[in-house]
């Protein structure tokens, strides 16, 4: 990693940095930068955008924490390295990272194929569907969708075009039926 012309040496570039010279840092990103974003993309393997974000927050801490770095305990690079690997993995442990891992749309044939056959032959196999067929169509549809399709109650509204309340409504009042016709 080479610094530019206009630094001589890694000392007078942090000097420059610490006095907030705007030319100095432009220098330290385009030397940095890339280097950086590697180390950052072997932690988050997954998200190229969320690793430049990371990349962008890196830089953001280095302008912030400029003052803090010694020169005694390493070199710039290296401790510009621990900041990007430590905000790496404290976006890998954030709340949102690890919700927005949870809520990645699954592919669309995931209810197709053996699952959906195995559900099928094992609500005949214990006589469920012919109970089923003692509901009113508008519950027993439902119950389908939730129960053996996989369906969320959001999902189910927007499918039928119905307001999620009567879907809430329309189930809860189907299972009770369904736990009379079971006793």
């Amino acid at each position: 990693m080479g610094i530019s012309t206009s630094y001589n040496t890694e000392q007078e570039l942090v000097l420059a940095l610490k006095r907030r010279d705007n030319q100095a840092f432009s220098t330290l990103y385009d030397n940095y930068a890339g280097a950086l974003y590697s180390i950052i993309k072997q932690i988050i393997t997954d998200n190229a955008e969320l690793a430049s974000d990371v990349l962008q927050e890196v830089f953001i801490n280095i302008y912030r924490k400029i003052d803090t770095y010694d020169q005694t305990k390493g070199r710039l690079f290296t401790w510009m390295l621990n900041i990007a690997r430590n905000a790496s993995i404290d976006t890998l442990r954030s709340k949102s990272y690890q919700n927005a891992q949870k809520n990645q749309e699954l592919p669309d044939n995931v209810y197709k194929g053996t699952a959906d056959q195995s559900i099928q032959l094992n609500v005949d196999n214990i006589g469920l569907k012919k109970v089923l067929e003692k509901l009113r169509p508008e519950h027993r549809v439902l119950v389908e969708l939730a129960y053996f399709k996989g369906f969320t109650h959001e999902e189910i509204a927007e499918m039928m075009s119905v307001p999620l309340g009567t879907v809430k409504t329309r189930i809860r009042n189907a299972l009770l039926q369904l736990r009379e016709y079971l006793q």
